[in-house]
């Protein structure tokens, strides 16, 4: 007999709705100039495609914690960029991109099992609140600035932050990430900070401070954990190599049940994510093809009339002309150009899209063109 009725009961995948925004913008004569999503279109290093290739032979199963030379490698990145001390042995661990951890993090924490729900920002990357499905748990926004003012933390297992924020692009900074973890550790909460924008900072903010920043928590990682992904900074979404590190107790602890899930970074990206991890030459060179996007389009975005608010950091521009994001989204779509619905980050953006400088130069040329002229 077959069975009925399987299968997770989720909303539709929000991307799809855009459907029919995206007809309208393929009918512009100049087709369409996409700025919706935040994936790289610049090359993979050549020095990552060569590590890569090195590593192609790898007939065995990689390791979970990953090599030793890839945990050097974060170490050592952690080091250099933040002037953070992690334990290569126990405090870090390699993740199959950062997305499937943010996904997976709430589950693997066991907070079904606890009661415990799952917090994160107002406006905020939706796989928050959908790791927090996945686990079975209530998902609850709950701001930095609600935390600040003294809202309370109880029932909650897992705080997300975001700093650069997606899609906001707002920078914390070490007193505010500072407060937020005091206060975390007195309720016994779980503090995940995602930090993959962190060097893409642009107003004052060169590399926006990490949860581990020595400033922020001194040399005691407790309750904190911080994740970052090579995606951005090394356009390696299609690799899948990112990592968390922070409280050697919970990294165990997750190493062991991503051990149970065979959740392993494969071995020829591990060698790929170490060379990344020690090169900054390409790091600055892809910021500097970023920063140049941005003051492209930042003027012709605020010349179709829209504010920008934040984005002082990040990947995006976070825009809005005070009304539903939906008329903007049309009104971006009969000039060929897509972007992201505000609404999709929660009810907080809804009078704002998001628009992403990750585009190749004639696409952000062409839209900046476009929006002079609307």
């Amino acid at each position: 007999m077959t069975q009925t009725g399987f299968g997770l009961s989720l909303p539709d995948y929000p991307w799809d709705t855009l459907a029919p925004y995206r007809q309208t913008a393929a009918a512009h004569p100049g087709g369409i100039c996409d700025l919706s999503i935040g994936t790289p279109v610049d090359p993979t290093p050549a020095l990552v495609r060569e590590a890569l290739a090195a590593a192609a032979d790898w007939p065995g199963y990689p390791t979970t914690t990953g090599t030793p030379q890839l945990r050097g490698a974060i170490a050592d990145w952690y080091a250099r960029v933040f002037g953070a001390s992690v334990d290569p042995a126990t405090q870090i661990l390699p993740l199959v991109g950062s997305k499937e951890a943010v996904a997976w993090l709430p589950t693997l924490l066991g907070l079904a099992g606890r009661g415990l729900a799952v917090a994160h920002p107002a406006a905020a990357y939706p796989t928050y609140a959908m790791g927090a499905t996945l686990a079975g748990v209530e998902a609850r926004v709950l701001d930095v600035d609600d935390i600040l003012a003294g809202a309370s933390l109880d029932g909650v297992g897992l705080l997300w932050i975001n700093s650069p924020g997606n899609p906001t692009g707002r920078v914390l900074d070490a007193g505010t990430l500072r407060e937020v973890a005091r206060r975390t550790r007195e309720a016994g909460v779980v503090l995940a900070s995602d930090e993959c924008y962190a060097r893409l900072g642009w107003e004052g903010h060169q590399t926006a401070p990490s949860v581990l920043d020595p400033a922020v928590v001194g040399e005691d990682h407790s309750g904190v954990l911080s994740v970052y992904s090579l995606s951005k900074q090394s356009n390696l979404a299609g690799y899948r190599a990112a990592f968390l590190a922070g409280d050697a107790a919970l990294v165990q602890s997750l190493t062991t049940a991503r051990k149970h899930a065979g959740m392993i970074m494969p071995g020829p990206v591990q060698a790929a994510a170490a060379a990344a991890l020690a090169d900054e030459e390409h790091v600055l060179a892809q910021k500097e093809l970023y920063r140049a996007r941005r003051a492209v389009l930042r003027p012709a975005v605020e010349a179709f009339g829209a504010r920008i608010d934040h984005s002082e950091a990040g990947l995006y521009l976070w825009a809005t002309r005070d009304e539903d994001c939906w008329d903007t989204i049309d009104a971006l779509a009969r000039l060929g150009i897509i972007a992201g619905p505000g609404v999709f980050y929660g009810e907080a953006g809804a009078q704002h899209v998001r628009i992403a400088l990750t585009a190749t130069d004639d696409v952000i040329e062409e839209a900046a063109r476009r929006l002079r002229g609307a």
